[in-house]
């Protein structure tokens, strides 16, 4: 692994906890260079631990959040989030360049963004069907919450031209953290509608662009506030408090046995602190 001291032959710790009670939800330890590569299989197995704990139907889930610092955005990661169901935040390394708060109130960027909320009245701008995920090969959408939704029509002629439209459930959208970016009015009888071209020619952004879009949104950037709370303390309690600054054994099977035995002392003083 290469680190700010040089190449060692070492693991990178990952934990995935909530953000109320920051009890401990999945850990592992892996032995890959980046980050970017643990997030998959580390969500995949996360997915399991939920379905054991708390089996339900599809139509009582509600949506999960997750979040995760820029050492886990690529392409293929963000691809896969937007198939997971989880409404998932992920910025890039370039997330704080183009937050407000972060540039000169005498800036181009600052100034730009002023006459922008002005000329809407202060309101952020609208999803677009760019913003949303449709899958052309597999007919189906998810919007920029994570929701799937259903196909309500195909080869819909509109202006000589053939679209197909997929809409929102509407108990998602009511409860939908996005809604007043997504939707002018809070939805009654139907949820989000949103339609796409039948032709090759229809521009096709990235998942990484998609991300941006979210995570630059007035919502966004509050929900991904919330990660320096949420995770940071917990590692500050086991590197900090508990005294594991490194991992003092050799082996997947061994180093992993340890880093999970700390994250379980972590969560049983957690749980003991609930109590009282």
């Amino acid at each position: 692994m290469t680190t700010s001291k040089g190449t060692i032959q070492g693991y990178n710790g990952i934990a995935i906890n909530d953000d109320k009670h920051q009890i401990i939800l999945q850990a592992q330890t892996w032995g890959s260079v980046g980050e970017q590569q643990t997030l998959q299989p580390a969500v995949t197995q996360l997915k399991q631990q939920l379905d054991k704990l708390n089996p339900v139907t599809p139509s009582s889930e509600h949506t999960i959040k997750f979040i995760a610092d820029s050492g886990f955005n690529s392409e293929a990661n963000l691809a896969f989030m937007a198939q997971s169901g989880f409404d998932t935040y992920i910025a890039d390394n370039q997330f704080r360049k183009r937050n407000p708060l972060f540039q000169e109130s005498e800036t181009y960027e600052t100034e730009q963004e002023k006459r922008r909320l002005k000329r809407r009245n202060g309101k952020p701008r609208l999803f677009t069907s760019d913003d949303f995920h449709y899958d052309e090969a597999t007919q189906t959408c998810r919007c920029p919450a994570g929701n799937e939704m259903w196909r309500s029509g195909i080869n819909v002629k509109s202006h000589h031209q053939e679209y197909t439209r997929f809409c929102g459930y509407l108990k998602d959208c009511k409860t939908c953290p996005l809604q007043q970016q997504c939707m002018r009015k809070p939805p009654i009888k139907t949820g989000r509608q949103v339609q796409f071209k039948n032709d090759s020619s229809r521009k096709r952004l990235s998942y990484t662009d998609k991300m941006k879009v979210k995570i630059d949104s007035p919502m966004g950037r509050r929900q991904y506030s919330k990660r320096l709370g949420c995770i940071e303390p917990v590692f500050g309690n086991i590197t900090v408090n508990k005294g594991m600054n490194k991992l003092t054994l050799r082996g997947q099977v061994k180093v992993n046995a340890q880093w999970q035995l700390y994250c379980l002392v972590h969560n049983i003083e957690k749980l003991q602190h609930a109590m009282h």
